[in-house]
This record gives C-alpha cells, sequence and structure tokens, in this order.
C-alpha cells in the first residue's frame, strides 16, 4: 500500500511521464462592429486599422492554450455596415487572430444579416487565414466533414459545437446551414462528438433575452438537457450583458460541469453601462494519473471597452479595472459594480481572477 503523503508525488510523476499535464481554454462573448467603430477605423485609403483594439489585452488572450470568441458579423469586402445589418472588413478578423484567438464562433442572430453571400464570405476570409471555426457552413457536406469538431490541444481531445436561437427572422438560402437550437440535432452531435473519442464537450450557444443580467427558464431548461446529454462546458452568448456562471457537480455524471449564461460583449459601440463591458472566462483542464480529463477550475476577468474616434485614437478593449481614462473611468466602474453584484450574489464556483495583465 502506497502511503497517503505518497500518492500525490506518485501522480505528478506519472502525469509527467505520459506527457499529459494541464491546459487552459478561455472564452470572450460577443466581437461586434457598430457604425462608430467602422468609422473610427477607417483609414484615408478606405482600409481598416484595428492594430490597438486588443493590444491592452493580447498578453492574457495569447497566453490561452485555445482561446474562443463568438463573431457576431459576417465580414468580407465591399460596403461595410454596422447594426441593424452588420457586415465588418476582413482586418477585424486579423485582428482578433493578432490577440491570439483560435476558434470563432458564427452561430449567432447576425450571421445572415449579408444572406449567402456574408455567411460564404466570412467561412472563406476565415479558411484563407487558417482559423478553426463552427456553427455556419456553405452545404450539409461541408457540415457533416467539420463536425463532430473535436481539438487536440496539449494531449486533450476536446469536441466544440455551436448553436444559435434564430436569425432575426431569415432564413438560410441556396443551401447554406446555420446550426440552430434543436434538441434532436444537438443530441446527435453530443453522441458523434462522444463517439469520435472527444473526451470533454464544450457546447457554445447563442440564447437568451437581451438586456436581462439573470437567465431565462427557457436557457435554465437547456442548460439541464445539456448537463443530462454530459455536456461539460456550456458557454452562453447573446444578452450584451453578462449573466451568472456555475461550476458544480453534474447531477446527472459524476463530473463536473461550466455553465456560463452569457459573457456579455466583449467588444461594441452599444451604449449602456452594462453592455460596454463583458466577462473573459478561463478555464482550466487536467487529466489525472490514470488518464482521465477533469475540469479543475474556472475564473473570470471583467472587461471595458473604450469607444475611440480615429485610427490613432481607436476603440479599446481593456480590463475594467484599468480603466483610467477620465471620460471612461465612472463607466467602467459602473459596470465593474453591477457585474460583481451579479457574480456575487448568483455564481457558484466561479470567482475572479486576481491575475494581472502587465
Amino acid at each position: 500500500m502506497i502511503a497517503s503523503w505518497l500518492v500525490p508525488v506518485f501522480v505528478s510523476i506519472v502525469s509527467l511521464l505520459s506527457g499529459y499535464g494541464d491546459t487552459e481554454l478561455l472564452f470572450v462573448g460577443d466581437a461586434m462592429q457598430h457604425q462608430g467603430q467602422l468609422n473610427a477605423a477607417r483609414k484615408s485609403d478606405s482600409s481598416y486599422d484595428y492594430s490597438s483594439y486588443f493590444s491592452a489585452i493580447k498578453p492574457l488572450v495569447s497566453a490561452a492554450d485555445y482561446a474562443v470568441v463568438n463573431l457576431e458579423t459576417p465580414v468580407g469586402a465591399g460596403t461595410h455596415t454596422g447594426y441593424p445589418c452588420f457586415y465588418a472588413p476582413t482586418e477585424f478578423v486579423d485582428a482578433l487572430k493578432d490577440a491570439g484567438f483560435d476558434l470563432f464562433l458564427t452561430a449567432n442572430n447576425h450571421t445572415l444579416d449579408r444572406g449567402t453571400h456574408g455567411l460564404k464570405s466570412t467561412i472563406s476570409e476565415l479558411n484563407k487565414r487558417s482559423l478553426d471555426h463552427i456553427g455556419t457552413y456553405c452545404d450539409s457536406t461541408s457540415r457533416s466533414m467539420a463536425l463532430p469538431m473535436i481539438k487536440g490541444i496539449n494531449g486533450f481531445r476536446l469536441g466544440f459545437l455551436n448553436y444559435t436561437y434564430g436569425t432575426n427572422g431569415l432564413s438560410p438560402r441556396d443551401g447554406v446551414v446555420v446550426d440552430y437550437i434543436n434538441r434532436a440535432q444537438i443530441k446527435a452531435d453530443v453522441e458523434a462528438a462522444k463517439a469520435a473519442g472527444a473526451e470533454m464537450l464544450c457546447v457554445c450557444i447563442h440564447w437568451g433575452d437581451e438586456y436581462k443580467l439573470l437567465p431565462n427558464k427557457a436557457q435554465q431548461n437547456l442548460a439541464d438537457f445539456l448537463e443530462a446529454l454530459g455536456v461539460d462546458m456550456i458557454i452562453g452568448s447573446h444578452p450584451h450583458v453578462i449573466q451568472p456562471m456555475e461550476f458544480r457537480d453534474n447531477r446527472y455524471h459524476n463530473k463536473k460541469v461550466l455553465i456560463v449564461y452569457s459573457l456579455g460583449n466583449f467588444v461594441s459601440d452599444m451604449k449602456t453601462a452594462d453592455t460596454r463591458g463583458g466577462a473573459l472566462v478561463r478555464v482550466k483542464l487536467s487529466h489525472d494519473y490514470l488518464g482521465k480529463v477533469h475540469l479543475v477550475e474556472a475564473n473570470y476577468h471583467l472587461l471595458f471597452t473604450i469607444a475611440g474616434s480615429s485610427p490613432e485614437n481607436n476603440f479599446r478593449v481593456m480590463e475594467a479595472d484599468s480603466v483610467e481614462s477620465a471620460i471612461w473611468k465612472t463607466r467602467a466602474r459602473d459596470f465593474s459594480k453591477r457585474a460583481r453584484d451579479i457574480f456575487d450574489r448568483h455564481n457558484i464556483g466561479v470567482s475572479e481572477s486576481k491575475i494581472v495583465v502587465k
């Protein structure tokens, strides 16, 4: 019998010899391009400059082993527009890639804002940059080839899925596919990912009521459905404000589950204090000495978007507590106070990170 004090030593040695260690995933919310953002980034030659957009948080994003963002706008060449029908320049994707994002979620209510052309253009531009993406597909054959999406990350086999509640009344045409929330389809996709060898599953889902700081019953019921299927991480977007997070025991399976009801806005030009910020969530995974994957912990950072008016004085995403501009400091403080109040009262097992970006 091994002495109790030798167990952690034994586990560490086995993990090292097996090549198993920890890995860190990172999630942010809605990456948007309102007209004010387009105007500020546009240069005199009609190109766009986003080089300063994410410089303040790039060290945090790029430090993760795999970073995920919700791309809530089609992208491509042509005339670019903000709300209500978004269409952003490809330079925006370049800036997100440079910041360190690896997986782009495309199933959201704005994915058909430029119809079939916009959906296909977005996929084409992401493919040109060798970026992972899920949620929309040029046709059903492309979907069947792309899914199940299982990424090998530091010796972990992780499955990812992405769904949206709708597309603002627009319907897919010409054979393109948008992954809508459909329980039968989700169940089939989860089972396919497990059969293909996914050790852990993450479902990123566009749902909920806009501007509401607490989840609605439909979100809670769908989260319960996903939990029962054995999904490990349920990451939400769409409300444009933060909503609570839960890291707790799965009620149906002998493991942990992480539920993030809404990450809020990652970058936007929405006007209210609640919509000018969002949460960045970091999730740590580990193998045990038998090689089984476990969710170890989850924590969050609060982010805030400062508006700009030109490429030289552009929009910037910052950690909320680091905002020093006299114009924006009070609004960043108001956002942080309300967000922390919600998280302090409703979060389960997810606390604020104490790591400060240098």
